[in-house]
């Protein structure tokens, strides 16, 4: 069986990108982590990285064990904070990520629930892309991800669920007061635009829509992955935008921002969670998926 001790020790020189930074870090003394990497190296029969002037360069055996390497310090940590948060009667922690449009849509109510339930909860949030969250489900990073579904067949090791769906919008500020409650999609051709920037799902989903339409990709465009911004340019201006009605709910709610019927947009933004396939689920990620479930 591997020595976890020396799992740890080469987790940190990869981290720190060579022994010397990994020594500093652990506290230790250089031999000791070079011995440690030496004997771990010889229980796999493998050479995990060679020496460079810049630092160290994993091998192909290095770059395997560096995902596991990374899940065991991940576990270990989680195990020391959840028995502390236990002492003091607090569920958790619970690491979570997800694109910005998901957590918007699905978060919140479901904390809120929770929340009403007396749950004192530990939690933290991560932004990424979607293409972020997957290597951060596999090295333990996160638990769950956030994310839109129903896009692609996940990979083998990861399986989604869909908690919610959410009608697309074309999205406008006061600026656009004149413009009617519904129209199509080919009489914005002349408009000015906030789009999303990031590859993801998000991105796949506004572009099928144009090219479903006939439509080439808007030319005077704003491409930006930050909703909180996105949504402030339409605000303050002429530049529309296409967001899932939930994801400007808050805006809408007061006039702000309008939501407009588009006629092609006759599909909806699939929402759950991504989450590893081989690993229980933590309490308080079963609690909150619990709370999913019953969402309308």
């Amino acid at each position: 069986m591997i020595d976890a001790r020396g799992l740890l020790i080469f987790h940190q020189i990869c981290r720190a990108g060579s022994i010397s930074g990994a020594a500093r870090a652990l506290n230790l003394s250089q031999p000791s982590v070079s011995n440690a990497i030496s004997a771990l190296e010889a229980r796999l029969g493998v050479r995990l990285f060679d020496r460079s002037r810049s630092g160290i360069i994993l091998t192909a055996q290095g770059e395997a064990l560096k995902v596991r390497a990374e899940l065991l310090h991940n576990l270990l940590r989680d195990a020391e904070a959840e028995v502390d948060s236990a002492l003091h009667g607090v569920s958790g922690p619970l690491r979570v990520g997800g694109t910005p449009g998901a957590l918007v849509s699905l978060l919140p109510p479901a904390l809120e629930a929770l929340e009403r339930s007396g749950v004192a909860l530990d939690l933290s949030v991560f932004e990424r892309p979607d293409a972020a969250l997957n290597d951060m489900l596999r090295s333990g990073e996160i638990e769950l991800a956030f994310v839109t579904t129903e896009i692609e067949p996940s990979p083998p090791d990861l399986i989604e669920a869909t908690y919610t769906r959410d009608p697309f919008f074309l999205v406008v500020g006061r600026g656009n007061d004149a413009l009617p409650d519904r129209m199509s999609l080919r009489d914005t051709a002349a408009m000015s635009w906030v789009l999303p920037e990031a590859q993801g799902a998000f991105r796949r989903q506004v572009d099928a829509l144009f090219i479903a339409s006939g439509l080439a990709t808007p030319r005077d465009v704003i491409r930006c992955d930050s909703l909180l911004t996105t949504k402030a340019i339409v605000r303050s201006g002429r530049r529309v935008t296409i967001l899932p009605k939930e994801v400007a709910l808050a805006e809408l709610s007061i006039g702000v921002l309008r939501a407009i019927t588009l006629d092609e947009a006759g599909f909806t933004r699939n929402v759950g969670i991504r989450r590893h396939r081989d690993r229980a689920l933590s309490p308080l990620a079963q609690q909150l998926i619990g709370q999913l479930r019953l969402l309308p």
